[in-house]
């Protein structure tokens, strides 16, 4: 089972800041940001499946592309996953004719390009012997993160988050975890401000960090652009004991 890093940013500016978005091996996204544009027709035909976070546009907008794109010469539906809260919310708001097609009914209901398929936190989808377990979150709207589930070892993604003990309670009971990839969208000099819109900070990330249980190499994303070097270096500080990471585009695990 390999991930590979097609997005992390916590927004646009070039190629190297691209928003959330993670393949796996050639067939699944998790969360679709503006990274999946930078695959090939022939990488897009292959996938078959998206589980979506949550329904901010920087973490679902290649799925309106992606669709519209190669939905109509793969002869079977993309299939979202997301809490129906999220369904709902992409429904109403990107797939309702005025925003973008409604795909889940072109060329018919019966016969779909785009299929939605809920999930709910701690359950998990297995596909072809890999695991994708939904992890609790505490955002500003309705949210999961992900635990990636392969033979070898684990990757937890956290979505977007704040604060949240429930979230770690379900990492610490991931089997062979080996990677947390962390969202620490904000400067601990904006710490009211990650508090506000639900993100964290390099002090609330300690914080949140003090709740684990292993020791798993961490990785930290959704950077807000222009202040990567300032909120990782404070990461450094208040996180040392994890030898933490910036994650970057391009990157590959292994599971």
């Amino acid at each position: 089972m390999k991930v590979r890093v097609l997005g992390c940013s916590g927004g646009i500016g070039g190629r190297n800041l691209l928003t959330t978005a993670f393949l796996v091996d050639d067939d699944v996204l998790v969360d679709a940001g503006t990274g999946v544009g930078d695959l090939g027709l022939d990488e897009l035909l292959r996938i078959d499946h998206v589980f979506v976070s949550h329904s901010h546009l920087d973490h679902v907008v290649s799925i309106a592309f992606l669709v519209d794109t190669v939905g109509e010469q793969r002869g079977r539906p993309l299939v979202v996953h997301a809490l129906p809260a999220t369904i709902q919310i992409l429904r109403e708001h990107i797939f309702n004719w005025a925003i973008w097609p409604d795909f889940s009914a072109i060329p018919s209901r019966e016969t779909p390009l785009l299929r939605f398929q809920p999930i709910e936190a701690g359950q998990t989808v297995e596909l072809k012997g890999r695991g994708f377990r939904a992890l609790p979150a505490n955002h500003t709207v309705p949210a999961v993160g992900y635990g990636l589930i392969g033979p070898r070892a684990t990757l937890a993604y956290t979505g977007d988050t704040t604060s949240c003990d429930a979230l770690w309670r379900a990492i610490n009971e991931l089997p062979q975890l080996r990677y947390l990839v962390a969202e620490t969208a904000f400067s601990d000099g904006e710490r009211a401000l990650a508090s506000a819109s639900r993100h964290l900070c390099p002090s609330m990330l300690a914080e949140e960090l003090a709740h684990l249980k292993g020791r798993p190499e961490l990785y930290v994303t959704h950077l807000k652009p222009g202040e990567a070097d300032l909120i990782m270096a404070e990461v450094a500080q208040r996180a040392e004991d994890y030898f933490p990471r910036q994650l970057a585009n391009g990157q590959l695990f292994e599971l």
